[in-house]
Parts: structure tokens; C-alpha cells; sequence
């Protein structure tokens, strides 16, 4: 039992916190994450970037290490840019998300610390995808990661609806993040919000609620 209490005590003090969310909508996809940096105890920044573009219809939400998964970042979008050159046409949602599924699969035993959702509009639809740090893909209408995701998925589940619209997973992206915000201490500071359509990628930033 002392062993359990002492683990779960250094698990609090080291882990870093977030509260990150995607949302599949019929006209397109919907990541966003809060702005706070945490490890353990202590704030090192309000204002790290989890959200990312890596493809002209495709985006990365991401909770974890922010060295880990900045690095993660700069290697999916190099190896797209390399699959554009060589297949002469964009990469599909199902397909980035297998590349990255297979490259933390290929770390799995130097595993990079990082929850990721992927989200994307392409010719075959609107998808979701949340993968662990060891590369398991599962596809979903919703998806939530970080210290901040037992309370935000439970806003989600709450309101979410298979007709929802980008402007209105916005506003339930806000209602989630902000709940987690208020309830864990490793999330908050405003949030990051991607909105990805057929046409164009959309970046948002809204203020905790």
C-alpha cells in the first residue's frame, strides 16, 4: 500500500498536464487544447502550442512532453512533405495517422511521452483518430487526452451530437477545456482551437470560461 501512495505521489509531482480535445463535425473537424505547461508542481509556461497543422487538410492535438511531441511534429511533417513529393498528391487523414501510428510504434520500447489526436478532411470524409504513445489508432466522433481529460470528456459526451457543426464543437470545445480548467490545476491559460474544412485550416484562440 505505502509503495502504491509513493507512486502515485511521484506520478502527481512529474507528469505534465493538459486538456486536449477533437470533435468530428459534418462539416469538418474541430482539435483544441489549453496553453498551460506543467511538470509536477510547477508552471513552466502559459503559452505552449499543442495544436498543429501538418498537412493542408490535416491537424495534431497532442498532450504530453512538449519536447516530445514538438519533436513528433517535425517529423510527421517531414515525412507528408516527402510522401507529397514522391506520390505527386496529398496525403489522406487514415494515411497520416498510420505514419504516425507506425512511427511511435517503431519507438515503442523509447516511446515518445505524447497522447495524439489527429483530425482531417479529405475526399473521403471528416476523421478522427486518438493515438497512445506506442501507436494504437482508434478512430471516434470525440476523442479528449491530457491530466484535464476525465472531466472534459464527460462535457463532451454530455452535448455531443452526430449533426454538430465546427461553430458549434467550438463553443463545446471552449465548455470542455474551460470544465477541466476550473477542476485541474495542470490545465488552463486560454486555448488553442483548429478548425479544419475542406477549403482552408482555421486557428482560433479563446479565453477560459
Amino acid at each position: 500500500m505505502q509503495n502504491e501512495i509513493n507512486k502515485s505521489q511521484f506520478e502527481n509531482f512529474l507528469l505534465p498536464g493538459a486538456a486536449t480535445v477533437g470533435i468530428k463535425c459534418v462539416d469538418g473537424i474541430v482539435l483544441a487544447s489549453d496553453r498551460k505547461l506543467t511538470f509536477g508542481r510547477m508552471v513552466l509556461s502559459r503559452s505552449v502550442k499543442k495544436v498543429f497543422k501538418i498537412a493542408d487538410h490535416i491537424g495534431v492535438a497532442c498532450a504530453g512532453l512538449v519536447s516530445d511531441f514538438q519533436k513528433l511534429q517535425s517529423i510527421i511533417q517531414a515525412y507528408i512533405r516527402l510522401y507529397i513529393l514522391e506520390e505527386g498528391q496529398n496525403i489522406n487523414t487514415k494515411a497520416a495517422a498510420k505514419l504516425v501510428s507506425n512511427i511511435l510504434y517503431r519507438n515503442k520500447f523509447f516511446p515518445y511521452y505524447t497522447n495524439t489526436i489527429i483530425g482531417g478532411v479529405d475526399s473521403n470524409g471528416n476523421f478522427l483518430y486518438a493515438l497512445d504513445p506506442i501507436g494504437s489508432i482508434i478512430e471516434d466522433e470525440y476523442a479528449t487526452t491530457g491530466s484535464g481529460s476525465e472531466i472534459s470528456i464527460g462535457v463532451i459526451e454530455n452535448k455531443y451530437k452526430s449533426t454538430i457543426t465546427t461553430d458549434e464543437a467550438k463553443e463545446l470545445a471552449i465548455d470542455a477545456i474551460s470544465a477541466a480548467s476550473k477542476r485541474d490545476p495542470s490545465s488552463g491559460e486560454g486555448i488553442d482551437i483548429m478548425v479544419i474544412k475542406s477549403d482552408k485550416i482555421y486557428d482560433f484562440y479563446a479565453n477560459i470560461k
